[in-house]
């Protein structure tokens, strides 16, 4: 049997409010939180993942108030990432409604945190969001840090396989070199990563057009995540999953 590919809306939180902008930069309004999810879950979307992009550099977590009025309106997977440090921050995500939990600085600062989440929850409510660049790295990525603003002087390859080892049950995988440009996913990326992960890839950054979107699957995506063309009404997931079927690709009813 085939597991159906899944389309993933993301929802850039700061300040309570949806953002987005071109290479983590220039950030405009893209509305509230709770209305757009509810939104997506009505428009066909398979999970919705929600990133407080501003809890790392501000030093807090994720706020819990915004997360349990989304789960109460989306009947659909929720992942939730930003800010978290602790099996305490997990555990109080969970409670308030989300179903996975996304982690990224913190795992890089304490990769044991990782391990201490999955043994505690089971992996499959982990995911390891790299935000990966060029560079002139062993593999030719680098894991940066803080939205993108710091590099972690971290092959990105080899943080992957560690991650992998150390429990992660998906990676969202974030060219940064892509991100918000909408000239298509970075296809060399996702199936160098592919290559060596055993878990599910979440492509993410550079969609524009929705056959950028069966790219990314083909290229060896699990799932795609995209903000800015669902956020300003740009491409319906439903266009894409009838895109998906006429490419004889499994996607979700």
């Amino acid at each position: 049997m085939t597991l159906a590919k899944r389309i993933i809306p993301c929802l850039d939180v700061a300040g309570g409010r949806v953002v987005k902008g071109v290479n983590f930069l220039n950030l405009k309004d893209a509305g509230d939180p709770v209305e757009l999810a509810k939104r997506y879950g009505q428009e066909g979307a398979d999970e919705i993942t929600f990133l407080d992009i501003s809890a790392s550099v501000e030093e807090r977590t994720t706020t819990l108030e915004i997360v349990s009025r989304t789960a109460e309106q989306v009947f659909i997977p929720l992942t939730v990432g930003g800010g978290i440090r602790t099996t305490q921050d997990v555990d109080r995500l969970l409670r308030a409604g989300a179903d996975k939990v996304s982690i990224n600085t913190a795992a890089i600062a304490r990769p044991q945190l990782i391990n201490e989440i999955s043994d505690r929850f089971g992996n499959q409510v982990l995911v390891l969001s790299v935000d990966a660049r060029r560079a002139g790295t062993k593999s030719g990525y680098e894991v940066t840090t803080h939205g993108g603003r710091e590099s972690a002087d971290l092959d990105a390859l080899v943080w992957i396989e560690e991650a992998i080892e150390r429990g992660i049950g998906e990676i969202l995988l974030n060219s940064m070199d892509a991100d918000g440009t909408k000239e298509g996913f970075d296809l060399p990326m996702i199936e160098d990563v592919r290559a060596i992960s055993r878990v599910p890839v979440i492509a993410s950054g550079g969609a524009g057009v929705i056959g950028d979107f069966a790219k990314a699957i083909e290229s060896g995506a699990d799932a795609v995540l995209a903000a800015s063309v669902f956020h300003f009404g740009e491409i319906k997931i439903s266009d894409i999953k009838a895109a998906w079927r006429e490419q004889g690709i499994a996607v979700r009813d």
